[in-house]
């Protein structure tokens, strides 16, 4: 356990100014690479080599003293607005609880023990690895993860009874890889914490306005808003997580990021009992390095799994249990989210604004639209959404999301402003049809994981925070009372989550359809029947097999970024401050090797070097000239959209070393 106390806080510093300045990046070389492959096809942009481009924003050679230099995440780092829990990112708290855990000895009562309240048990089967068991394990310091904590802790001091409750973290801090819109609903927060606004949670721009447009290549038409956001409220998701992950601490609940878990652990009558992390400092060539370390387990008499959208334990549990089958529930389907931060003109910002856009720069068999949200500080969200069961594969949502900011009814706003920071995730929009069922042997899935993203709403924080709160309390009720976990079914079939979803099931299937007969289909729903419809709606193919062969299409041919509103990839990969250590197995592992160069280049002219965000993939000449894929994982933001458009299925996702990825601090 002694790598517990090496997990450096120093990726990140907090500013104490509210305004946000990145420092500059003299460092970072914009390397374009003349690849030979530009000319085998015209869709395959100038490829980032993982020599060429450090993602973590500087150069990966040593400094003028013989150090490695600094990376960007300890450049650039912030938190603004006020009871941000001391505006620290848990560096005290992370440490005190590491060396906890090295010693065996919680905050409360998570131990290292050999037992479940007497009941003996064999821990590993290597005796290198060691164990530590709680009450409750939960995957994921999120909106989800969180809620459960907090619930499930609050639900202690009623009773008067202490279960040790742990929070495992793949992000460098807690918040680091939260990334959303976001347009808040406090519905949940207020069930919570009713108190969060005397608490000085990170939420104080309410909606003042609600615009929705549809765009052409050059114009604007304004349509009645059929978002109803009266006490909602504009707010960085990564500073709400980091604010409720201190009042998380503050029950008692362990937070441990940095690590990521990368297994499930079963007893011998495969029921969950806990997770493993990855094991730290193994080499590219699968050699142990200096600096190895085995993985940890986690052992817990309940686990949750709060990982967010397409989260890799989840995903094994829905299959290794038959979770969507036993729910007789469609499959999920997704869309990704590319977002950006800016800094803008004091005299163009308007704190509370919120506007939402259909149309262009999509064509109307793509389903998807932008948003833009004034924060404060001067700050405004800009955003395009994009549904992964597009079928064009030249079509490229990063270069889509670049000729956004060009429209001329957005770009003025821009102009002069400043990018604070860029990231992307994908986001579940299967709704109702496809939640499938939550509760496996040993514990439940919860928020994003499970899939209560509200579509016409454009909301899922809130159901996200419900439903931890909901698998809390049955978990409590498994712990203290020895019921089952299927309340947490139970539970959420009779809360507010199912009846809002269920009303909202039919507005993203209606879009199979197309644009104009999903906009027909929606306005029946939302102005006529009110939710009420008499039919479910089904969705179309899965997204992989939406994906059309190359030949059915022509290739994309999109502008260059001009360097004021439009950006290229390695600038905003520098934004996202996402880093990796480059010496480590690629995270991102293709079933079949051949696939690639037999089949996607071919067939479907190489669309992970389009439809990944942060060109991890790209397509570069073999010694005899003909493409292979290269994969450039330590780019990756996690935002799963390889696990989930590639046409073949061929790309899995696990979880790189804890700690590497992006740092969001105001997304």
């Amino acid at each position: 356990m002694f790598r517990f106390l090496f997990k450096s806080n120093n990726n990140f510093r907090v500013v104490g100014s509210k305004s946000f300045h990145p420092i500059p990046h003299t460092s970072f070389n914009h390397h374009h690479c003349n690849s030979a492959v530009s000319s085998i096809h015209p869709q395959i942009a100038s490829p980032i080599s993982s020599n060429d481009f450090n993602p973590s924003g500087s150069s990966s050679k040593p400094s003028g003293n013989g150090s490695p230099s600094v990376s960007v995440l300890d450049r650039i780092s912030r938190i603004s607005g006020p009871g941000m829990a001391g505006n620290r990112f848990f560096s005290s708290g992370y440490l005190l609880n590491c060396k906890n855990l090295r010693s065996g000895k919680g905050n409360g009562s998570g131990l290292l023990r050999g037992s479940f309240e007497g009941e003996s048990r064999g821990f590993s089967s290597e005796p290198d690895r060691e164990s530590m068991e709680y009450d409750v394990v939960i995957v994921g310091a999120g909106p989800a993860g969180l809620s459960a904590a907090i619930r499930l802790k609050q639900m202690c001091r009623a009773k008067d009874v202490d279960f040790s409750v742990c929070i495992v973290e793949k992000g460098a801090e807690v918040g680091a890889h939260i990334i959303s819109g976001n347009v808040f609903e406090p519905r949940a927060l207020d069930e919570l914490l009713p108190e969060w606004k005397q608490e000085e949670a990170p939420i104080n721009v309410p909606v003042s306005s609600d615009k929705f447009w549809f765009l052409t290549k050059d114009r604007a038409f304004s349509l009645p808003s059929p978002f109803d956001n009266k006490g909602n409220y504009i707010i960085s998701l990564s500073q709400l997580v980091r604010w409720l992950g201190g009042k998380a601490e503050q029950l008692g609940v362990e937070i441990y990021p940095g690590f990521a878990a990368s297994e499930m652990l079963y007893d011998a009558n495969h029921n969950v009992i806990g997770i493993g992390t990855n094991d730290m400092g193994i080499a590219k060539d699968g050699s142990k390095k200096e600096t190895f370390q085995r993985g940890v387990e986690l052992r817990g008499r309940v686990t949750l799994l709060a990982e967010g959208c397409r989260g890799s334990l989840s995903e094994k549990v829905l299959r290794d249990y038959n979770l969507r089958e036993k729910a007789q529930a469609q499959h999920q389907t997704y869309a990704l989210g590319i977002k950006e931060v800016w800094e803008i003109d004091e005299g163009k910002h308007k704190p509370g604004t919120v506007l939402h856009t259909l149309g262009w720069p999509l064509d109307h068999k793509t389903y998807g639209g932008s948003f833009l949200y004034h924060m404060n500080d001067r700050q405004v969200s800009i955003g395009l959404v994009v549904a992964l069961n597009y079928h064009n594969p030249f079509l490229n949502p990063y270069e889509e999301f670049q000729k956004l900011k060009h429209h001329p009814a957005i770009k003025p706003l821009l102009e002069g402003g400043t990018v604070l920071q860029y990231g992307a995730r994908t986001l579940n929009e299967g709704g109702f049809q496809s939640i499938p069922y939550l509760v496996f042997p040993g514990g439940a899935i919860i928020g994003c994981s499970a899939g209560f993203l509200n579509v016409p709403k454009i909301k899922g924080t809130h159901t996200a925070m419900k439903s931890g709160m909901l698998a809390a309390e049955a978990a409590f009720d498994v712990l203290h009372e020895g019921l089952s976990m299927e309340k947490y079914w139970d539970g959420l079939r009779n809360s507010w989550i199912w009846e809002e979803l269920h009303r909202a099931r039919n507005y993203r299937p209606a879009f199979e359809y197309g644009l104009v007969p999903g906009l027909a289909l929606s306005a029946l729903e939302h102005y006529v029947l009110k939710g009420r419809s008499p039919l479910t709606l089904k969705h179309g193919k899965p997204d992989h097999e939406a994906t059309d062969v190359a030949r059915l299409h022509s290739p994309i041919q999109y502008p260059k970024p001009d360097g004021i509103v439009s950006f290229d990839v390695p600038t905003s990969l520098y934004r996202s401050n996402t880093n990796h250590d480059h010496d480590q197995p690629a995270h991102l592992r293709l079933r079949d090797p051949q696939v690639p160069e037999r089949v996607n280049f071919p067939d479907y002219a190489g669309p992970e070097s389009r439809y990944c965000p942060a060109r991890v993939y790209e397509y570069v000449p073999d010694a005899n000239g003909e493409p292979r894929l290269q994969i450039n994982a330590q780019n990756c933001l996690h935002c799963k959209a390889c696990d989930i458009k590639d046409p073949k299925q061929n790309i899995e996702w696990t979880v790189p070393e804890g700690g590497g990825g992006p740092g969001y601090s105001v997304m």
